[in-house]
């Protein structure tokens, strides 16, 4: 076996142990209704009830932000969906026989966490321009990510690709 299938092995292994232990440990816990609630805000109502109330307290001053996130959010949708129809990863819910499915999917494939990647992207836009929402924006992120993970949708790396691709997105949108 060469170090790379090495590293990759541990690294799947690593990967498939990890989501099984937060899986687990949480599924019975009165924990999952809020984790479920949070992948369910991360399904989009969350961000774009923050766009409206960007509009609706900051008034003009907001639409170049509220544009900024809505063309981001663009981007991403149109980068996930490409990456889901190329990659084809199966749920760990649906191959891992210690991990149980906490909510429903938008879609069959696992890789990339679209809720990361675009709670990611938001928060970088929206933080940039309102900096006061950065704390609150970070956390929901980390509580969305951690979200994908105990509810069996998504591996750790779907939500570390998820989230890395996001940051790579709202950087180009800035120009960086």
């Amino acid at each position: 076996m060469s170090r790379l299938s090495a590293a990759m092995s541990r690294m799947q292994r690593w990967d498939e142990d990890l989501c099984m232990r937060m899986n687990g440990v949480l599924r019975y816990t009165r924990l999952q209704p809020a984790f479920r609630a949070v992948s369910w805000l991360g399904n989009g109502i969350f961000w774009y009830s923050l766009m409206l109330a960007m509009l609706l307290g900051r008034r003009g001053d907001a639409v170049g932000p509220v544009v900024h996130m809505a063309l981001v959010g663009a981007a991403c949708t149109l980068i996930y969906k490409l990456l889901k129809r190329h990659t084809l990863r199966p749920r760990p819910y649906q191959v891992l026989g210690g991990v149980a499915a906490g909510a429903g999917v938008l879609d069959s494939f696992s890789f990339p966490s679209g809720h990361t990647l675009h709670a990611v992207a938001f928060t970088i836009v929206a933080a940039s321009y309102y900096p006061m929402l950065t704390a609150p924006l970070v956390l929901f992120t980390l509580l969305t990510a951690a979200s994908r993970v105990v509810l069996g949708l998504h591996y750790p790396s779907d939500v570390l690709a998820g989230a890395a691709i996001g940051a790579a997105i709202a950087g180009f949108s800035f120009g960086v």
